[in-house]
């Protein structure tokens, strides 16, 4: 394959229901937002000007040749994206509340997210990107959990970077017990980790981050970038011995936090690709922290993820505000 990306991602597409007022009758209207968080990653990749692919399975339907045509127009290759026509695309309804969290519901039994075979993995496309990125939403059962560790390990044996976030989904899980044994799978093989407040405390057992970055630095040594986001509260990233934070910008017009945490891991990437994983100072790590940091604001400030992420100027005009 000629063509070179710099990333690639593996995971779900789906359809994110958010409610948008209500009705006549008072019943509450659903907008329909494409989204899934390894192409909200791409997305905002994509506005950053980076090459970027997308491995995945929707459903040979209604909303799965929508998310296709959409994930197309924004500049993403879809040449790995397959649809299926025994299952249908996977949707998700949001629920927001007041402080901007969300509550997720899952139609997924089965969705075709996670009928993607190791046997469908694009091998050359892997190899022909710089780093791969990847979450647990495509681990949570057997088949999609296979082509995913082939995948990584085609990525690793090409000398890829390995970038990886939890994204933990409760309701997606058998137990929490293979939630964490799959979480720990990805930890082991990543050099860029994104990782959120709560996905530490389950994984280390305690709330402060300084406890959970060193218990996953001694026992994942692999992990060269760890960052950790604790959304009204800022990020932290920890690199060798280093310890930055950056707290985030309040500047009001927040409606939900849907794809702050995808903006925030992509624009790491955006560094990553631009910058390297040698050397990096403190003041490197603070610029790439204040970066990821106003863009994952912007994009609270608007419904949806994949098509609501930031334009670097507004980025930088929030930089400069």
């Amino acid at each position: 394959m000629d063509t070179i990306f710099d990333v690639v991602a593996l995971g779900e597409l789906l359809i994110d229901f958010t409610q948008n007022g209500l009705s006549e009758q008072g019943n509450p209207l659903f907008e329909a937002n494409p989204g899934g968080a390894p192409c909200n990653v791409l997305a905002m990749l994509n506005k950053l000007q980076k090459h970027t692919a997308f491995i995945g399975k929707v459903g040979n339907d209604m909303f799965g040749k929508s998310l296709r045509d959409t994930v197309a127009s924004i500049g993403i290759d879809t040449s790995a994206l397959l649809l299926s026509d025994e299952v249908p695309t996977t949707l998700a309804f949001v629920q927001t509340f007041a402080n901007g969290d969300r509550d997720f519901s899952f139609y997924r039994s089965p969705g075709a997210d996670m009928m993607l075979t190791a046997d469908e993995i694009p091998e050359g496309l892997i190899r022909a990107s710089r780093i791969f990125h990847f979450g647990t939403l495509s681990m949570t059962h057997d088949a999609v959990r296979a082509a995913t560790k082939k995948a990584v390990q085609i990525a690793k044996d090409s000398g890829a970077l390995i970038s990886f976030d939890p994204n933990l989904r409760p309701p997606l899980w058998s137990s929490m017990d293979d939630a964490r044994t799959q979480m720990e799978w990805g930890l082991a093989q990543c050099d860029v980790l994104k990782i959120a407040d709560n996905e530490i405390e389950f994984l280390c057992g305690s709330p402060d981050f300084d406890k959970g970055a060193a218990y996953l630095q001694q026992h994942y040594p692999n992990i060269r970038l760890l960052n950790i986001t604790a959304g009204p509260d800022g990020s932290y990233s920890y690199y060798q011995d280093k310890r930055v934070y950056m707290p985030s910008f309040r500047l009001g017009g927040t409606i939900e936090t849907t794809g702050a945490g995808d903006t925030f891991c992509a624009s790491v990437l955006s560094f990553v690709l631009e910058n390297g994983l040698d050397g990096l100072t403190e003041d490197d790590l603070a610029a790439m922290l204040r970066f990821a940091n106003a863009a994952a604001y912007l994009v609270t400030t608007k419904k949806g993820a994949l098509l609501s992420m930031p334009e670097r100027e507004q980025i930088d005009a929030v930089l400069g505000g």
